[in-house]
């Protein structure tokens, strides 16, 4: 007979404090393992909420099981990780998360009928199982696992870590609320969902669950609207790495950090192949994290499904937008001549301040305006879609319908959405989208003298506001003096409590190094660490005195890191060559630090240690585009996806930031790719800042700056510097990744000489000599000269052709006649869709 053991694992939760506060402790179920009851509850026993010693406890002592105090005087049956100052982060299931039950005479009773049974204070039933005793069944027990699973079986092993299959008539792994521990299944019948806020452990709006379709989807599913907003719901569930084809509808992650679903699709931890207690959590904000448990206590984000904290739906709820910023994270604002309906809640979204077009007079058009903000987008509700189309026509088009609530207008594809509901709204920078909001035309001109909607803060952890669940115990008017009495050993203990409380932070405090960098997650430690500074000590620490190179350039070397709250970073230590004063050094990084795209290379912070200048970046699993280009590990997918999204984040530098920011050393090193092999720009850093309002040919440029083969020849010609130069150098990248030739000749990459031009010659020259046609050659035949044929799997020639056209347009000699980065962007996706349609 198969059995059913759990895994031994180290505890690293077990932490002292001292006596008397432990006590208190206590008091609120938050135990202590040294003071547990049992492992095991027999037919006819029962845990009581007004015992703090009843719990069950799992062999390994890592997990316990009883009532857990989830608000005022309302608690849950629960299980949760063992650490005496326990919060309500540390459970990680619940028998009774939408209805707890009070602190006085509720209890879980194991019946003679096998069942179990939660009763509230008034012997009401909240919670039982309904399982069939068998009549051989010499015992039946509740026992708590060491892998966190609470089951209900009946053998006759007693004594034994070892449970069969068949003998199992209930357990909590079955039943999931929003924590998947290692090794639990999840399956078609189960769901993870979210918490309502911090403070209201009931069900929130967010789930994980198994799509009849067989993919693994995340789900909003709000007070107003329920949509999918992972996988992105435009792709198919191939281009999204998914398969529809399979049956069985089952995932799991394993205590390496290995998530592996039928469906197709697997992550792995960033600290895969540790031996450390992990969990997967519908976070309260609509983000599928994994967490790891470090050996301080604390859980750190080692994967997260949603890169873009606006990607999550019904986060600001109708007719409002979502807006991130790295600074000060993300907020929420009601769109114009809108209000918030719930100054508490922002999944309630925002409320109109005028009436509805549907009860003005029929000739509404002469009531209406419209004002225009550039860089929204909201994602579904169409009324209509029109094609070729002028924004005047769109207009129109949406007057004819009263609930038209504004229109979406894409300018280069002349296309428009009439949309009748705002909702998942977001700002993004460097789009195609603009709305035009439909107001009562006094509004529009009110609107229109101000430059910009001012957001309103959003403290996402904390949306909706702190709820303290109340549950209220009385028992006629003849209570009425225990109730005080209760309320006043209730407020003693509260104050002692607060006292003990407060001696150990002093404690902690005193003894500990000041955390400069809070993420405001509720004790679940971002794997991104925030902008900040770091010590030089601290960083030598990181990257074991940089012993683990993993890139070198002109301007210094690359090492991998491990921060102390376990996340993976890339620490870059200039030469001395490239220092700078102080002042001049943190006004730049100060700069640097504020830039946000998908598409730019995130920095966490720098060290300015005396001489000691080093930057912190985001570690990129599959490393440089160079070396994927060499190691022929990219498809045609891969590549074109690539050069969209380098094209992207040039773009953003060129004209999307406050200052000016020139890169200088665009080349496929200074292109990294995650493990999806999704573009980031790197080493765009100290390159360049220039003011948007100041003289180019002023421009302070005192030597030739740029990596051998791919300068533009303005470097060499002492001509005018302008953003034309990453404009040609990022054409040489595009050629490369179509012929696979390097324009460097083998000359290393981080040869700075002048001398450069001859080598990016040889192969702009090639390709141009390649390309020329009179007519009679087929385009084809053209690209199958110049393609690089050892690249796995088929091409799409015209894609490969728009790549061309696109890179010989950016190498042209003369400046003037290269396209800006913006523009080059709007040619691949123009043609993309093009060429797909």
């Amino acid at each position: 007979m198969r059995k059913m053991r759990s895994p031994t694992l180290p505890c690293f939760l077990l932490l002292w404090l001292p006596i008397p506060l432990s006590f208190f402790l206590a008091s609120l179920a938050l135990v202590s393992p040294s003071s547990g009851r049992s492992d095991r509850l027999s037919i006819g026993s029962s845990l009581s909420v007004d015992n703090p010693g009843d719990f069950l406890r799992s062999p390994n002592g890592v997990f316990f099981a009883g009532f857990h105090s989830v608000g005022g005087n309302a608690y849950a049956f629960a299980v949760w990780f063992s650490k005496q100052s326990c919060n309500l982060d540390c459970i990680v299931w619940m028998a009774n998360r939408d209805e707890p039950v009070n602190g006085i005479n509720s209890k879980l009773i194991l019946n003679k009928e096998g069942n179990l049974i939660l009763t509230d204070a008034d012997h009401k039933i909240v919670w039982f199982t309904s399982v069939a005793l068998s009549s051989s069944s010499r015992s039946v027990q509740l026992q708590l696992l060491d892998s966190g699973n609470l089951v209900l079986h009946q053998s006759g092993e007693l004594g034994s870590n070892y449970i069969g299959e068949n003998d199992v008539m209930w357990q909590s792994f079955d039943y999931p609320t929003d924590t998947l521990l290692p090794e639990q299944k999840f399956t078609r019948s189960t769901t993870l969902v979210s918490s309502r806020a911090r403070g209201n452990v009931s069900s929130g709006y967010f789930r994980l669950y198994f799509d009849n379709d067989n993919i693994l989807r995340l789900l909003y599913d709000g007070p107003y609207i329920s949509s999918v907003y992972w996988p992105y719901p435009f792709l198919l569930p191939w281009d999204s790495g998914r398969s529809t084809y399979n049956d069985s509808r089952i995932a799991c992650l394993d205590s390496l950090g290995n998530f592996t679903s039928s469906d197709g699709w697997k992550f792995l931890a960033s600290d895969y192949g540790k031996i450390i207690w992990r969990r997967l959590r519908m976070d309260r904000d609509g983000n599928l994290r994994c967490y790891s448990l470090l050996r301080g206590g604390e859980w750190s984000v080692s994967w997260q499904a949603v890169i873009g904290p606006c990607d999550i739906h019904g986060i600001c709820g109708p007719n409002a937008i979502c807006q991130y910023d790295a600074a000060s994270g993300r907020s929420c604002s009601c769109v114009p001549g809108y209000e918030r309906k719930n100054a508490s809640d922002w999944s309630e979204g925002c409320k109109p301040t005028f009436k509805s077009f549907c009860d003005y007079s029929p000739d509404v058009a002469d009531a209406t305006g419209f004002l225009h903000f550039p860089n929204r987008d909201f994602y579904g509700y169409e009324g209509g879609y029109y094609k070729n189309s002028t924004l005047s026509y769109c207009k129109r088009k949406c007057l004819e319908l009263c609930d038209c609530k504004g229109v979406q207008y894409r300018f280069n594809e002349q296309e428009c959405f009439i949309k009748v509901a705002l909702m998942q709204g977001r700002f993004l920078i460097g789009t195609r989208e603009n709305i035009y909001f439909r107001l009562p035309r006094s509004m529009v001109s009110l609107y229109q003298t101000r430059l910009e909607v001012e957001p309103a803060a959003l403290n996402c952890s904390d949306s909706p506001k702190d709820v303290r669940l109340q549950r209220v115990y009385l028992k006629g008017r003849d209570n009425k003096l225990l109730v005080k009495i209760l309320l006043i050993v209730a407020g003693v203990i509260a104050g002692l409590e607060a006292l003990g409380v407060l001696l150990v932070w002093y404690f902690v405090a005193a003894t500990s190094q000041t955390r400069k960098d809070e993420d405001g997650t509720d004790g679940y430690q971002l794997a991104s660490v925030g902008f900040r500074r770091f010590t030089y000590s601290e960083l030598k620490k990181a990257t074991q005195n940089f012993s683990q190179e993993i890139g070198r350039g002109a301007a210094g070397t690359v090492y991998k890191a491990i921060l102390t709250r376990g996340q993976v970073a890339a620490v870059k230590r200039l030469n001395d060559s490239s220092l700078q004063g102080e002042d001049e050094f943190l006004a730049e990084i100060s700069m640097i630090g504020k830039l946000n795209h998908m598409n730019l290379i995130e920095m966490w912070g720098y060290c300015a240690d005396d001489k000691h200048r080093l930057l912190v970046f985001e570690y990129m699993e599959s490393g440089s585009l160079a070396e994927n280009l060499s190691n022929r590990s990219l498809d045609w997918g891969k590549r074109f996806n690539v050069a969209i999204g380098a094209a992207k984040g040039l773009a953003y530098l060129h004209e999307e930031c406050l200052e000016w920011v020139l890169h200088c050393d665009v080349k496929p090193q200074n292109i990294l790719l995650d493990s999806n092999y999704w573009p980031k720009v790197a080493d765009f850093g100290l390159s360049k800042l220039l003011s948007r309002h100041g003289n180019v040919k002023d421009s302070g440029f005192s030597k030739i700056r740029g990596t051998r083969g791919y300068m533009a020849p303005e470097w060499v010609y002492d001509l005018s510097i302008t953003s034309k130069v990453d404009v040609y150098s990022y054409g040489v990248v595009l050629l490369e990744m179509v012929t696979g030739r390097s324009p460097s000749g083998g000359v290393a990459a981080d040869d700075s000489c002048s001398g450069g031009m001859a080598e990016n010659q040889r192969l702009v020259s090639w390709v141009r000599a390649k390309m020329k046609n009179d007519g009679d050659v087929p385009i084809a035949t053209l690209i199958e000269e110049i393609v690089d044929h050892s690249v796995e799997g088929e091409f799409d020639v015209k894609k490969v052709e728009i790549l061309v056209v696109a890179a010989l347009q950016c190498v042209a000699d003369d400046k003037d006649k290269r396209p800006s980065m913006s523009q080059v962007v709007e040619m691949l996706e123009c043609h993309v869709n093009k060429a797909e349609n």
